[in-house]
């Protein structure tokens, strides 16, 4: 079939307007779109309460997963948090090149490490987790406490319908 638009047109069905809006389709119905647009956003903000000390918010996890599990081998600390072997080296290396964890041996697998914070990372956390509360409370301040409540049991269940 021959398209008989002229230039003009096809330009326009292929471009944004003036506005700058674009036809989304049926991505705003969708769960995975909208969970990925959300994700951007508080990334990004993020990113803003923490901007001084250079954290990404899977190693703030990370950190906060090793405070409250001190002693914990970085292949259970990868399986809890979903990051395979090689990522998680990856991940503590850095983080123990900024002097934010120690690796020590396992005292119960000589194969393996116990991971726990060093003083600075001790430090580091006492900095960031009233930043990281307030940060997650500007991005749910519209919603009242019970649909706060609801989101987070919401974005549970979807977790574990992997």
């Amino acid at each position: 079939m021959t398209d008989t638009s002229s230039p003009s047109d096809r330009r326009s069905r292929t471009r944004p307007g003036k506005s700058g809006k674009l036809a989304l389709g049926p991505l705003p119905e969708l769960v995975g779109y909208n969970l990925r647009k959300a994700q951007v956003a508080v990334f990004q903000n993020f990113q803003n309460a923490v901007a001084p000390h250079d954290i990404t918010p899977g190693q703030f996890g990370v950190l906060i997963m090793i405070k409250e599990n001190e002693g914990l081998s970085q292949s259970d600390l990868g399986a809890a948090v979903g990051i395979d072997r090689s990522t998680m080296v990856a991940v503590i290396d850095r983080l123990e090149s900024r002097g934010l964890v120690i690796r020590a041996p396992s005292p119960n697998d000589r194969r393996s490490y116990a991971l726990k914070l060093s003083p600075d990372g001790e430090k580091l956390l006492d900095e960031l987790v009233p930043r990281v509360r307030e940060h997650d409370q500007s991005m749910v301040k519209d919603l009242s406490a019970d649909e706060q409540a609801q989101l987070i049991d919401f974005l549970r269940r979807v977790a574990r319908s992997r």
